[in-house]
C-alpha cells in the first residue's frame, strides 16, 4: 500500500491524502500507524489526522467542514493548518487542546468516514479494512474503551452500517483488508 500511495499524484496541493476507513474496531489505527511509521522511516514527511479527534457519539459525521476548514483546505494551498482535538478525558467530548499540521509530504487520514465521497478526488490512495465481524468489533472497541461504552458503541456501529451502505466506501476502496 505505501509504494501505491507513493507512487500515485498528489491531489491535495503538492500532499498525498492516504484515508484508511472502516469500521469501529477494524484496526484502523493500528494500521495508520504502521503505515505512518513506514513512511517516517522512508524519510517521507507524514502527519496523522483521525477522525476521533472530531467525532462524538451525537455527531459521527457532520463534523467534516471543520476538517476541511482547519486542515485539507490550508494544506491545499501550501500552508499550515489546525484544529481543535475533541477532549474525552471528563466522559463529555468538548473542544480540546490546538493541534497545529504542518504541511507534510503525506496526510494520513483515519477514521470513520475518513474515505467519505466528498474527499474521494482528493485522495491518493483509499484503504478500506473490515475487521471481521461486527460481534468482534464490538468486542475490541469496548475492550478498547471500556464496558461503559457498550451502548454507545453499538449505536455506533448501528449508524455506520448505513453510513457506509450509502457512501460505498469499501467499494471506491484500492485497498481492500480484512
Amino acid at each position: 500500500m505505501i509504494g501505491a500511495l507513493l507512487a500515485a499524484p498528489a491531489r491535495l496541493g503538492r500532499v498525498r491524502v492516504l484515508a484508511i476507513d472502516g469500521p469501529s474496531g477494524a484496526g484502523k489505527s493500528t494500521l495508520a500507524a504502521e503505515v505512518v511509521d513506514g513512511l517516517r522511516s522512508r524519510g517521507c514527511p507524514t502527519v496523522l489526522v483521525s477522525t476521533d479527534a472530531f467525532a462524538t457519539w451525537d455527531d459521527p459525521v457532520a463534523w467534516w467542514p471543520r476538517l476541511v476548514d482547519g486542515v485539507l483546505r490550508p494544506l491545499a494551498d501550501g500552508v499550515d493548518g489546525a484544529y481543535r482535538r475533541m477532549d474525552w478525558s471528563t466522559g463529555t467530548p468538548r473542544p480540546g487542546e490546538l493541534v497545529r499540521v504542518a504541511v507534510p509530504d503525506v496526510l494520513v487520514l483515519e477514521g470513520v468516514s475518513s474515505g467519505r465521497t466528498s474527499v474521494r478526488a482528493l485522495l491518493s490512495h483509499l484503504c478500506w479494512i473490515s475487521g471481521g465481524t461486527e460481534a468482534g468489533r464490538l468486542a475490541r472497541s469496548v475492550a478498547r474503551d471500556g464496558e461503559a461504552a457498550r451502548a454507545d458503541l453499538a449505536r455506533w456501529q448501528r449508524f455506520e452500517r448505513g453510513w457506509f451502505a450509502v457512501d460505498g466506501t469499501p467499494e471506491a476502496a484500492g485497498t481492500r483488508l480484512s
